[in-house]
């Protein structure tokens, strides 16, 4: 031994423990990040090929009584996402003073506020039950929110692309 003295995984406790660690850290908030777009992206992208046409197709009415708790249930799951992504990616942006990575986090947590913004409303008028006294408002709500929560999928996949190239990247 060189007097520097050994961690319990073996390693030598000197100041190339603090950077590995560094490295380390950086690299599980790269891993966070990308799974995290993955899996919000894989949700969105179920929600549009998958679950909105099913919901539609069983009828108007009935869509209207599932759209209430799934849309409860998938606001915690992607909200919970889309955050912990941006935050994983901040961490790897001033680890390594890379942009990209604030882009990736960046186009995921834009669902936030383009929901806010541009599906609210129809999720609104979704969840208000005067809304099942019309059925063709009702249809045509339903069709306009299957097309405004396809620009969540495509920037969560865009999100998603980002960070799996910066992957690639560091690996080549």
């Amino acid at each position: 031994m060189n007097g520097k003295g050994c961690t319990m995984f073996g390693r030598l406790a000197s100041t190339e423990d603090t950077s590995e660690s560094s490295k380390i850290l950086t690299a599980i908030a790269e891993l966070v990040a990308t799974l995290s777009s993955g899996l919000f992206a894989g949700a969105a992208v179920y929600i549009n090929l998958v679950e909105h046409p099913a919901r539609i197709q069983t009828g108007i009415r009935p869509a209207l009584e599932e759209f209430a708790p799934s849309y409860k249930r998938a606001t915690v799951t992607q909200v919970s996402l889309a955050v912990t992504g941006l935050l994983s990616a901040l961490v790897v942006w001033t680890s390594k003073s890379d942009p990209r990575w604030l882009v990736g986090g960046g186009l995921l947590v834009s669902v936030i506020p383009f929901t806010a913004l541009g599906i609210l409303p129809t999720n609104k008028q979704l969840l208000d039950p005067e809304t099942a006294n019309d059925l063709e408002l009702a249809e045509k709500l339903l069709r306009r929110w299957g097309r405004l929560h396809g620009v969540r999928s495509v920037l969560s996949l865009a999100s998603l692309l980002t960070f799996l190239l910066l992957l690639v990247k560091r690996k080549g």
